[in-house]
């Protein structure tokens, strides 16, 4: 391809010798398992990295007063308040109350009917 590309910059006629394919196939032979493992490590790391943090931020966005929630402490409880960045959660029976952020919630336990009203 840069061999073609330099042909046309300069306007020589292409004198093909066994030696310059050679080049283009042993050239081909190192980029198609570089592109290979590219192509690999797309859909094996990345792509299931974003969809991961994708369900992450639209259950962080969907989160509703009164849920229950894990944070990545261990620590059980249920939504009170729900600011910009922080989370106010109330623990136990003594009814403990804890404002964490909201990026350390790691599970909602709580179950939502996602019912889309049609129209």
């Amino acid at each position: 391809m840069i061999e073609l590309l330099e042909l046309l910059s300069t306007g020589q006629t292409a004198q093909n010798t066994p030696a310059e394919g050679a080049d283009l196939v042993s050239m081909l032979t190192m980029l198609i398992p570089l592109a290979l493992m590219i192509v690999i490590f797309y859909f094996l790391i990345i792509r299931p990295e974003n969809k991961r943090s994708k369900k992450m931020k639209q259950m962080l966005d969907d989160l509703e007063v009164a849920d229950e929630v894990v944070t990545t402490g261990g620590i059980i409880g249920r939504v009170l308040s729900i600011k910009e960045d922080t989370v106010l959660i109330e623990t136990g029976s003594d009814r403990t109350k804890i404002r964490v952020l909201k990026a350390s919630i790691a599970e909602n336990r709580t179950v939502h009917d996602n019912v889309e009203e049609s129209k």
